[in-house]
C-alpha cells in the first residue's frame, strides 16, 4: 500500500509498498522509489532520480537528474543536489553528472552535495556542509568545504581521527 498525499504532484508510477510521500511533494514522470520510504512535505525529485528502500528524506530536500540513493540513507532537511557544475539558463544538456549515495549514509540539514560525487556507504555529512569531492565509507565530514573529522560506525558511534570512540575505545571499520 502506498500512502501519498492528496496535495503531493506525484506523477510517476514507481512507488514502492508502504512509502509515504507527504503534502507538497513534486515528483516527476521517470522517478524510482523504493519500499518503506518516507519522502516528507515540500520535496522536490526530479526525472531520473533513483532511490532505494527504508530511505528517509526530509522536507525542503532537492533531489536533481542524476542523482542515486542507495537503501537506508538520511537525507535531512534542506539538502540539495546539483547535477551541473557550470549551470545556465534554458541550456539543457543530452547527460548530467551522477551523485550516488551509497548503502547507510546520512546526510545533515542544509547540506549541499555537489554534482558527480559518491557519498560512501556509513559516511556522515555535518549539518551545513558542502562536499566537492567523493567521501570514503565510514568517515565524518563536515564544514565548507567539507574535510574528514573523524570516523563513524555503521551503528551510528562517531570516532576521532585514530578511531578511538568517547571512551577511548579504539573500533575496527
Amino acid at each position: 500500500m502506498n500512502n501519498i498525499h492528496p496535495l503531493a504532484d506525484v506523477h510517476t508510477n514507481d512507488v514502492g509498498e508502504n512509502t509515504l510521500i507527504w503534502q507538497f511533494c513534486v515528483v516527476l514522470k521517470n522517478v524510482k522509489i523504493g519500499r518503506n520510504c518516507n519522502i516528507c512535505a515540500h520535496v522536490f525529485i526530479e526525472n531520473e532520480v533513483v532511490i532505494g528502500d527504508n530511505v528517509t528524506v526530509k522536507p525542503g530536500a532537492i533531489l536533481f537528474h542524476g542523482l542515486t540513493v542507495e537503501d537506508n540513507v538520511f537525507i535531512g532537511p534542506n539538502v540539495s543536489f546539483t547535477n551541473d557544475k557550470v549551470p545556465r539558463s534554458k541550456n539543457y544538456k543530452e547527460r548530467y553528472e551522477n551523485t550516488l549515495l551509497e548503502m547507510g549514509c546520512s546526510i545533515g540539514a542544509g547540506s549541499t552535495i555537489v554534482a558527480g560525487t559518491v557519498i560512501g556507504s556509513y559516511a556522515f555529512i555535518g549539518a551545513g556542509s558542502v562536499v566537492t569531492k567523493n567521501i570514503p565509507p565510514n568517515t565524518l565530514w563536515y564544514g565548507n568545504p567539507a574535510t574528514q573529522r573523524g570516523y563513524i560506525t555503521n551503528s551510528g558511534i562517531i570516532l576521532d581521527m585514530n578511531k578511538r570512540d568517547k571512551k577511548g575505545i579504539k573500533h575496527n571499520i
